[in-house]
């Protein structure tokens, strides 16, 4: 299993903007075969997505996605910061 933890900070005057991109991407990511979790959280500006991943060859699949892919380019001007992803291994 592969975790991956992502970071968004949306610029204040586009939350909603935002928010609508990454709901589409979710729905979209859902129906991967390899997909096990993509859930969405938020605080304020903040937007966590919290994945796991049956296998790496799933994960590489899934970075390759158009809508993916498109998300990085729409959300380039909205957010306040480069978006963070960490790829994580769970302690306990």
């Amino acid at each position: 299993m592969i975790s991956i933890t992502a970071i968004i900070k949306s610029k204040l005057e586009n939350i909603q903007e935002v928010q609508i991109l990454l709901q589409h991407l979710v729905s979209e990511t859902r129906k991967e075969a390899a997909c096990v979790r993509y859930d969405l959280h938020t605080t304020e500006n903040v937007f966590i997505l919290w994945e796991e991943w049956k296998d790496q060859a799933g994960l590489d699949i899934h970075n390759n996605q158009s809508y993916l892919q498109d998300f990085i380019k729409q959300s380039e001007a909205l957010v306040a910061s480069p978006i963070l992803v960490y790829k994580t291994a769970q302690i306990l």
